[in-house]
Order: structure tokens, then C-alpha cells, then sequence
């Protein structure tokens, strides 16, 4: 029996999930077979009784039924369909979970070996309910290949189902409405933001010109709750109960008369139940949840918040893997994130395979924390009992697939008790057997493993690893309170910046500066040493054959892997670059010019703009080269993928280095602006002549700097 481009999906139902696998599936066949007139089995998808009501049950059976090969799904629910169809896609045509979001190469054969007897019935997943919430998905909401919008949204759900999935948060604010019918039509459960409870809009959204007080506009907050059940009566819902303020933050901060623990956990608790008692009326079996997240999580710990028996309590990890609460600011208590021993009931977790803190965190990277501490953090997490319900921040997919495939591993219950050191060695080799061409699997494998290695640590704690985001947003912090801070009559007394708190307190800038730069330092030379090993490794395999699959399949390592490494480099360089112009003019005695022509205008012991401007416009050019390289990777259907890179932003590193530049000039070449062009640019006066009248125009920052360079 054989699986070929003849083979034809056979049904008699109407089901618009199914029908979306099923075209995916005919897809699937057209990229792994070649035109071929051998002869084809059929595959059948045929209704059947579920045991134990299990609606996502399926077998996949081998037969023949009057002289025809047939290759049978039976299931009696949408998603057992979609798993059998995928199962099938998977198995005999080597259709990957992420072929799409790794650039799987296919190159066609003419057929596909199906075994005579061929039998795979589905067994129970470990965990109920699991999904992603495609959270902080900048990137989706500027691709738009061929001009549709939504197809991002199709991969991603495509991606999550082919992994075992069943539910989502399908995106944040605007799009989690935009997208929740499209999340429907691929046999979604849906759930919500957890400053969105109910799926409902935004107080501050819909009355913007109102306080949002539930005291003040109790029947207005009740309105939007009626009306965001209404609105989702066509959906399956995971109902997510909670109160939260106007975004993600806590409601007392849009209410601050709320000022005692008690009172803020009476009212919260108070309307959760009435939020809970809307769905029951709605739908008496209906499923709800509620976020144990940052303070609500606090609530709960010290007996402020009481909630219904059958309400799932979502733990959420500190965004760094580790079920502890996560740091807000410069607070970071670390309280212990999963249920303690007699907590009974129903129990989920909200995890992170990305992040946005503006501190520290990987939103555009993979998480700097290895697979065997997730493996690790997930098992605790199982050993709990907590397996009602997994959500899973995703953000834009790509970046992220090697962390999201073994976090599926384990909610579909493979190996979830074995050794994890075991189950993460497994889960490398053949992650990257997947995906790759057998030469440059193994160098991937390589290449993979030494990921969270090479990553900083910028704390105490075994999960303080950093991603794109310590050298991206510390260094623009660092420059603006440089900026805004700078004292020229007593630099090194400058004031430091206090939000830093959370990772070096200090009174003084200078310090700060210290221990970031310490930190860029070490980043710009792991990753350094990480992309010289990734290209010796990547040129071996080349010199070695010139195959276009393995061409093809070096392109996607590259792509998929190589780009983090370059984006993690970059910035790194362009911080410790910023740190260094920032430390010339705080403390010259740490420093030496790194010009030999004097500077006429600079007192012994003074600040040193001219060297501060030159480093300042390293740091620029190596945040723009990040940039460069990072777009560089978008080819095919990927173009224009990262465009939308706001979050770390790597580009706006670059503009606001471009800016400390123009600062540092003011500050040391203004407000005439010839000195330093004259140094540097033949015909502009000369070093030692001075003139009052010019004889070349101004140069551009940019220029001038150019100059000094060569």
C-alpha cells in the first residue's frame, strides 16, 4: 500500500475544522509526491462511537476493502479527525509539526510505504486542555504574505494543532477578537488574556473618557461581560475569570482607593463569582478559569482571594521558565508558583517559551534558560497534578519552535516521567532530524545544545539568564539617563537611574554603567565564539557536498538558529559600545582618548566627547548592522517577517545611539560646530588654524563620524 499524488481523502460530512486538515493534508501530498501513475490508497474518514466520550480519540487502520487499499481514520469529534489526518501527514510523509515555521525542505518522491496491517490507535494526553497564546505577535501584524492578513494566524494554528494542541488565546487586545472565529473554524478552544476577563473589551477601550471603577460603573462593566458571553456563544470557551486593571497591570492602579490587601481581594473575589455565576446561567457546563498571575497570585497565597471549587487556577512561570512569580519593576518576591500540598481542585499553568519585561527577557529570541530546566520545571509541574490546562506564550512562533516542540512533548504525555536529561537528549536529536538533512542535523545538534550556554547571567538564580532584551533596553535606558542625568560639573556623581534597581542598585550612574558594560562584554564574546563555531561547523558540511539538499537545509539552520545568535551579537556589541561612550564622559580616569590629536576645548580630567562620540557611533553602526543582518534572512515568503520588530527593536537601538551622538557634539563641539570637523576632514581649516569664517559645510553626525573611522 503506498500513499502517492494519486491518493484521494474521502468523506461525507461537511466540518469545517476537518475540511481545513483535509486541505492541508491534500497540500502536504502535493509538496512530498511526484507525478506518478501508480496506483494509490484512499484515506476514509469515517464517524465512529468514542470510548469514554473522548472527542479528540482517533485509530488510523490499514485495509482493503473490495480490491481497493484504503487507509482508515475513525473518530467521532473534530479535533480526533484533525490528529488522525495530521498523524497520517506526519508519519508516512514526514510532514513536520513546524515544517512550515522551520523552512522544511521537501523534495518529492513518487510514493510513500503504508505497512498492510497498519494500526495506531490515539491514546490520553497528559494534560486537557493545552494551547499558545499568541501573545506579543508584533511581527504577525505587518507580514502579510500576498496581501493576507490572517495567514499568519492560519500557520500558527495549523502549527499548534499538528503539535497536539486544542486551545489558544488567539492574540492580544485587538486581534484576540479579530481572530477568535478564525481559532473556531480550525476546532480551537478559546480562552483569554488575563487582563481581559470573559474575552470582554477594555473599560478603558470602550469609555475612554471614564474612570475605570467598577465602584463608579458597575452596570457598564457588567454590560461589556453580557456582551462578550454573547459575543462567543458560536465558540468553545474556556471562560477566564479575574478583574484586573486596563492593560496588564493590577486594577488598583486605575483605583487606587482600593489600598488593603483585603479590600482588593473581597472585590475581586466578589466579581469573579458574579462573572462566573453570568457563564453558569449561560451554559450551565461551561469551563472557567482564572489566572493566579503577579499580585493576583499574592492574593490567592495569603487568603484574600476566594474562588468557586470547579474554577481552573492558572499558575504562571516568572516568564523565564521558572514557576516562581515574576519580577514587575523592581519588586521580585519569587513566591513559590504551584499549588502547595492539600491545594485540591483544578489546576493549569500559564508559560513561557517568550517574554516581554523591557528588562531582561527573549521575546525574539529563543529563552536563554536550557531545555533540560524546562523539562525539569514542566515535570514539578506534572508531578502537581497540574494538568488541567497549559497555555503557552508563543509570541510569533518562528523564534521559538525548538522550546515549543518539547513543551509539546510533554503535554501529550511522551516520556513526561522519564529521566529528563534523557528525554531532552532525545528530544535535541531528533528535533533536529526532523528538520534537517542528515549532515547538517548532526551540526545542528551541536549547535542547539550549546543555545543557553552561552547566554549571561545577570542574577543569583539558575533561571537569571538573559535574552535580546538586557542589551536593547538596558543600554537605552543607560543612554537615556545618561541624557537626562548628566552632570558636567561632577560626572561621576551623576545620578543613577532607579528603575535599574531590580539588577545593580546604586546611587550613581557610573556604577551601573560598570555592571552593564561587565555583562555586554561577556554577551559580545559568548556570541561571538557561538557564530564562529556555527559558520566553521556550516562551512565543513558545505566543503563536503554540494547536494541542494543540503543546501537548502543549511539555509534553514541559518535562518532558524543563526539569526537569534546574530540578533543576541549585534546588540551585545552595540550596548557595550554604548556603555563605553557613556563611560568617557563619566570618569576619564577609567579611560584613555582614543584620538592622539588634542581636543583644545578639553579641560585635564574633563569629560571626553570626542571619544564618547566616536564609541557612541560604534554602538550605532553595530545595532544598524543587527538590523541589517536580521532583515537579511527574510527571502520568499518571509519577507517583510521581522519588519515589525518593536519590542526589542533593535532599530530603534541604533536611532537613539544616533541621538547620544548628537547629544555628545552639542556637548563638545557646539554650538559652532568646526572643531572636530577640522581635525578630521582635509581642506576644513586645518587642526591649528583657526578661522572664524568656515570653509567646508557641516557634516552630518554620521559623516563626521565616518571620517573619524578611517
Amino acid at each position: 500500500m503506498e500513499i502517492n499524488k494519486n491518493t484521494k481523502v474521502i468523506y461525507e460530512f461537511e466540518r469545517t475544522p476537518v475540511l481545513k486538515a483535509v486541505e492541508a493534508l491534500k497540500r502536504d501530498i502535493l509538496n512530498t509526491c511526484l507525478d506518478t501513475g501508480k496506483t494509490a490508497l484512499d484515506i476514509v474518514l469515517d464517524m465512529a462511537d468514542c470510548p469514554e466520550n473522548d472527542e479528540e480519540y482517533f485509530n488510523v487502520r490499514a485495509q482493503k476493502k473490495e480490491g481497493k487499499d484504503i487507509l482508515r481514520i475513525e473518530a467521532s469529534g473534530d479535533l480526533g479527525f484533525i490528529y488522525g489526518i495530521y498523524h497520517i501527514s506526519r508519519k508516512f510523509l514526514g510532514v513536520q509539526p513546524f515544517w512550515f515555521w522551520n523552512e522544511q525542505t521537501f523534495f518529492g518522491r513518487e510514493s510513500y510505504k503504508v505497512p498492510d496491517d497498519y494500526f495506531y490507535e490515539s491514546g490520553k494526553r497528559a494534560v486537557a486542555l493545552r494551547g499558545w497564546f499568541i501573545n506579543d505577535e508584533v511581527l504577525f501584524d505587518e507580514w502579510n504574505p500576498e496581501g493576507k492578513e490572517s495567514f499568519p494566524w492560519e500557520m500558527a494554528f495549523e502549527a499548534l494543532l499538528r503539535c497536539g494542541g486544542n486551545m489558544t488565546i488567539p492574540g492580544t487586545d485587538h486581534n484576540s477578537h479579530k481572530y477568535k472565529n478564525l481559532a473556531r473554524d480550525y476546532g480551537l478552544w478559546i480562552t483569554h488574556h488575563h487582563a481581559e476577563p470573559l474575552g470582554a473589551e477594555m473599560f478603558a477601550r470602550a469609555y475612554p473618557d471614564l474612570d475605570a471603577s467598577f465602584d463608579k460603573y458597575p452596570d457598564l462593566f457588567r454590560d461589556l461581560w453580557k456582551k462578550a458571553i454573547e459575543n462567543q456563544k458560536d465558540c468553545k470557551v474556556v471562560w477566564n475569570l479575574g478583574f484586573r486593571g486596563q492593560g496588564d497591570r493590577p486594577f488598583w492602579a486605575d483605583d487606587p482607593s482600593y489600598d488593603t490587601q483585603e479590600a482588593r481581594g473581597k472585590l475581586m473575589s466578589d466579581l469573579i463569582m458574579e462573572q462566573y455565576n453570568l457563564v453558569k446561567e449561560a451554559d450551565p457546563k461551561a469551563i472557567c478559569c482564572t489566572n493566579l498571575y503577579g499580585e493576583t497570585m499574592e492574593l490567592y497565597r495569603d487568603g484574600f482571594l476566594k474562588l468557586p471549587e470547579d474554577v481552573i487556577k492558572t499558575w504562571a512561570d516568572n516568564g523565564f521558565g521558572k514557576m516562581v512569580s515574576r519580577r514587575q519593576n523592581n519588586h521580585n518576591p519569587r513566591v513559590y508558583a504551584l499549588p502547595l500540598d492539600g491545594d485540591n481542585g483544578a489546576h493549569g499553568i500559564y508559560y513561557h517559551a517568550s517574554f516581554y519585561d523591557l528588562q531582561a527577557a527573549a521575546q525574539m529570541t529563543m529563552l536563554p534558560n536550557s531545555t533540560d530546566f524546562v523539562v525539569k520545571e514542566l515535570s514539578a509541574v506534572l508531578s502537581k497534578n497540574v494538568d488541567d490546562f497549559w497555555m503557552i506564550n508563543c509570541s510569533n512562533v518562528k523564534m521559538h519552535t525548538y522550546y515549543l516542540d518539547i513543551i509539546a512533548r510533554m503535554w501529550n504525555g511522551i516520556n513526561e516521567k522519564s529521566d529528563p536529561v534523557e528525554m531532552v537528549n532525545s528530544h535535541n536529536s531528533s528535533f533536529c532530524n526532523e528538520y534537517y538533512e542528515e549532515s547538517v542535523a548532526e551540526v545542528a545538534e551541536k549547535l542547539y545544545k550549546l543555545w543557553p550556554m552561552y547566554a549571561v547571567s545577570y542574577g543569583p538564580h539558575e533561571d537569571d539568564h538573559a535574552g535580546e532584551q538586557l542589551s536593547n533596553h538596558g543600554s537605552r535606558m543607560l543612554v537615556s539617563a545618561f541624557i537626562s542625568n548628566f552632570d558636567r560639573f561632577d560626572p561621576i556623581n551623576t545620578k543613577a537611574d532607579t528603575s535599574l534597581d531590580w539588577i545593580c542598585p546604586s546611587d550613581k550612574l557610573l556604577s551601573q554603567v560598570k555592571f552593564y558594560m561587565a555583562k555586554f562584554e561577556e554577551g559580545t564574546d559568548n556570541y561571538r565564539e557561538y557564530l564562529d563555531k556555527c559558520r566553521d561547523e556550516i562551512n565543513s558540511v558545505l566543503a563536503n557536498s554540494g547536494d541542494d539538499m543540503v543546501k537548502a537545509s543549511v539555509r534553514a539552520l541559518d535562518n532558524n538558529l543563526i539569526m537569534q545568535i546574530e540578533y543576541l551579537y549585534y546588540s551585545n556589541l552595540g550596548a557595550l559600545h554604548a556603555c563605553k561612550s557613556i563611560l568617557y564622559c563619566l570618569d576619564s580616569n577609567e579611560t584613555k582618548s582614543l584620538f592622539d590629536t588634542p581636543d583644545e576645548t578639553r579641560e585635564a580630567g574633563s569629560a571626553d566627547f570626542l571619544s564618547a562620540f566616536y564609541e557612541a557611533g560604534l554602538s550605532a553602526k553595530a545595532f544598524h548592522d543587527g538590523y541589517d543582518k536580521m532583515r537579511g534572512h527574510e527571502t520568499g515568503i518571509w519577507r517583510g517577517f521581522y519588519k515589525n520588530d518593536c519590542e526589542a527593536d533593535i532599530r530603534q537601538s541604533a536611532i537613539l545611539m544616533e541621538g547620544l551622538m548628537s547629544y555628545l557634539r552639542v556637548l563638545g563641539d557646539g554650538p559652532h560646530f568646526y572643531r572636530w570637523q577640522r581635525k578630521f576632514q582635509s581642506g576644513a581649516g586645518g587642526d591649528r588654524i583657526h578661522l572664524i569664517l568656515r570653509l567646508k559645510e557641516h557634516l552630518t553626525d554620521m559623516e563626521l563620524w565616518n571620517l573619524m573611522s578611517h
